[in-house]
């Protein structure tokens, strides 16, 4: 049974989410945007971990919670502005998501460590950020890949190839062996581009 606390967390990031103007259709449903995205994070993480612990439901639940306050364009263009848009990010969503466990409860070393999580400091050191890691990149690549590469056409076949790479290399083994299974799902073209990218240098 779900403990009040944890109850009580994932309902708040869900009303927080809720309020995203931005939409999605899931399942022939229109549903808030970031809302969406953690229910996605949510089904993954119990795909990959069968009894996570709550610290990491929570994580993902708030994995990218009230996103749309901060957007990209708020940022220059280019790679460098790109990844302290989502270091920023991760600094956001970490102090929403202890704000929330603080008020629902949780001792302060709990908040204190989903903060951490979130952040991704600690990632390929910490057990439980590397799942959240995991996490997120299968959801990107069963829901937001395809989209993401008609968004993008302009690329060209070697940033292509770098994307693929990068992404698989911040997996671990287990989300490697889900992503494989996952791929043959995937349309024709992204197959064959993992299918290059993999074969190639990483």
């Amino acid at each position: 049974m779900e403990r009040a606390s944890l109850k009580c967390a994932l309902d708040a990031i869900d009303n927080a989410n809720r309020a995203d103007p931005n939409e999605e259709v899931v399942a022939g449903e229109t549903l808030p945007r970031e809302y969406a995205y953690s229910l996605h994070m949510t089904r993954w993480l119990h795909e990959l971990e069968p009894s996570p612990s709550e610290r990491m439901q929570i994580a993902c639940r708030a994995q990218h919670i009230e996103r749309w306050k901060m957007p990209r364009s708020d940022y220059p263009e280019g790679r460098k502005a790109y990844y302290q848009w989502r270091q920023a990010c991760g600094r956001m969503h970490g102090r929403r998501a202890a704000e929330i466990m603080a008020g629902c409860g949780y001792p302060e070393s709990e908040c204190e460590r989903v903060e951490v999580i979130l952040t991704k400091r600690e990632l390929r050191k910490d057990a439980d950020t590397q799942l959240l890691e995991d996490v997120a990149c299968m959801v990107f690549l069963e829901k937001y890949f395809a989209q993401f590469y008609t968004d993008n056409t302009e690329y060209e076949r070697e940033k292509w190839l770098r994307i693929v790479r990068r992404t698989w290399g911040k997996m671990s083994q287990r989300a490697h062996e889900r992503a494989l299974a996952l791929s043959a799902k995937l349309p024709e073209h992204l197959q064959l581009l993992m299918q290059e990218a993999l074969a190639g240098p990483a």
